[in-house]
């Protein structure tokens, strides 16, 4: 990281792949981090962090809720007193089960909808104006190779590939609609979390170490496209 400050705003950040990136951000006192999750005051890990090299600000954020999405705003305000958002990462999300087009529970695809989908695009919409007064000016939507029509994944886990999918075409839509921003599809491998279980290929570290890498280094030549944690760009 360079001398300069930035300030991160992370959803789903109190376990798995949020959880690591917060804490892999607060390793430097350069960035500030406004880490959301449902329940602040019973996220004991994050608390934990409090002593880090960078500043930590926890707020309550349920991203499948929007007036919660909504009343974050205000806590950030607060927080950041006229600062932007470098970064703001929509982490948090939800695979409720494996399932087929023909063999899924309707009330999960619209719940999986709502917290993968409809959550990363209401707060693009709330954070925007915090986006544009910042330097760095990043969005970064954390999809899933499982979304990637190019990449032929087959029938399983039909929903949560149905949502992600989705999330690439945001994306898509917003660097379109706002090109001086940079915004980019995000998948963080398979990894060993609460999502993917203890069979899955890299372990937290190893792939929230390569996020950073991309993240941090992509330019406004990138926006709108689909990468891996590796660096390497994905079919859509």
């Amino acid at each position: 990281m360079s001398s300069q400050s930035f300030v991160w705003l992370v959803t789903g950040a109190s376990r798995g792949l949020g959880f690591e990136l917060t804490r892999q951000l607060l390793t430097s006192a350069s960035n500030t981090v406004i880490a959301c999750c449902r329940n602040p005051n019973s996220a004991t890990k994050l608390h934990a962090l409090q002593s880090s090299a960078g500043k930590l600000h926890l707020i309550s954020m349920d991203v499948g809720s929007e007036q919660s999405m909504r009343d974050s705003v205000g806590m950030v305000d607060a927080i950041l007193a006229g600062r932007g958002i470098d970064y703001l990462y929509n982490n948090a999300g939800i695979a409720l089960t494996d399932d087929t087009p023909y063999n899924f529970s309707y009330s999960e695809l619209l719940e999986e909808l709502k917290i993968n989908l409809a959550g990363p695009a209401l707060l693009g919409q709330l954070y925007l104006p915090h986006v544009e007064k910042s330097q760095r000016k990043v969005i970064v939507n954390v999809s899933s190779s499982l979304g990637s029509i190019g990449s032929d994944k087959g029938t399983k886990y039909a929903t949560y590939c149905i949502t992600k999918t989705a999330v690439n075409m945001l994306t898509y839509k917003q660097s379109k609609t706002r090109p001086d921003i940079t915004v980019i599809a995000l998948d963080p491998g398979f990894v060993k979390t609460d999502l993917a279980g203890p069979n899955a290929d890299l372990e937290p570290e190893e792939s929230i170490c390569g996020v950073l890498k991309v993240v941090t280094s992509v330019s406004i030549a990138d926006t709108g496209k689909f990468f891996g944690y590796n660096g390497r760009e994905l079919p859509w």
